[in-house]
C-alpha cells in the first residue's frame, strides 16, 4: 500500500538538517503499522511525506501503486483527499461547527452534495459511537470524544489509509485505549492503519513496529 526507497529529506536553515536519512520501508495494504521514536527522530517527517504533504528531497515514495514524489500540489491534494484520512493530536476541529459539520469538511472539499454530505457525516459519527453528539461543538466535547470526531472525519472520504501523529498525545489512558481499540477495528475492516507515536504501550498496539533514530529506521 505504501512503499518508500532511499527516502531522503532536509532542510537548510542556516546548516543543512537531515530529517530523513535513505529510508526504504513497504507497509502492506491492511497492515497496521506503529511508526516510534524520539522527538527529532524523523518520524513525523516520515509520514508528511508518506501522506502527501510534503515531497522528499531525494529517493521515492509510492502510495497504493502511485508514485508521488514528482507529482504537482493539485495530484497530490487529490490523491490525500481521496485516499488519505488523517487523525493529529490536537484534534484540529473548527470550534465554531458543531460534530457533524467538522465532519463534513473534507465532503465539501471533494464536492459531495449537501444532503449526501450530512448523511455519510452521520453514518461516520456512528461508526465511532458519536451519533447522538452530532450536534455538539467541540467544548461541548470531552477529549476523547473530540479526537473520535477527527477520527469520523478522516473516515468521511472512505480512505484505504488512515495516518495518525501522536493522536493519544492529548488523551488520558481510558480514552487512548478507546482510540485504539476503534483504530483496530477500522483496520479488521480492512484500512491500513500508521500510528506515529513515542508511547511505547500504544505501539504495542499494532501488529508491526518501526523505530526511527537520527532520520534512519532502526
Amino acid at each position: 500500500m505504501i512503499r518508500t526507497e532511499r527516502l531522503t529529506r532536509y532542510f537548510r536553515l542556516g546548516e543543512t538538517l537531515t530529517a530523513l536519512d535513505d529510508v526504504s520501508v513497504s507497509i502492506a495494504p491492511c497492515e497496521f503499522l506503529a511508526v516510534i521514536g524520539p522527538s527529532g527522530s524523523g518520524k513525523s517527517t516520515f509520514m508528511n511525506i508518506i501522506g502527501c504533504l510534503d515531497r522528499p528531497s531525494r529517493g521515492k515514495c509510492w502510495v497504493d501503486g502511485q508514485e508521488t514524489s514528482s507529482l504537482s500540489s493539485n495530484d497530490l491534494a487529490e490523491i490525500r483527499n481521496r485516499k488519505i484520512g488523517f487523525v493529529f493530536q490536537n484534534f484540529n476541529l473548527l470550534d465554531r461547527l458543531d460534530a457533524r459539520e467538522n465532519v463534513e469538511l473534507p465532503l465539501i472539499y471533494a464536492g459531495v452534495k449537501r444532503q449526501s454530505r450530512r448523511e455519510i457525516a452521520e453514518a461516520a459519527l456512528g461508526m465511532v459511537g458519536l451519533a447522538d453528539r452530532a450536534r455538539h461543538r467541540p467544548a461541548q466535547l470531552s477529549g476523547g470524544q473530540q479526537q473520535r470526531v477527527a477520527v469520523a472525519r478522516a473516515l468521511a472520504c472512505s480512505p484505504k489509509i488512515i495516518l495518525a501523529d501522536e493522536p493519544t498525545g492529548a488523551l488520558d489512558s481510558k480514552s487512548s485505549g478507546e482510540l485504539m481499540d476503534l483504530f483496530h477495528g477500522l483496520n479488521e475492516d480492512g484500512r491500513t492503519i500508521v500510528v506515529v507515536t513515542h508511547d511505547a504501550g500504544i505501539a504495542k498496539r499494532a501488529s508491526r513496529v518501526i523505530r526511527f533514530l537520527d532520520g534512519r529506521v532502526q
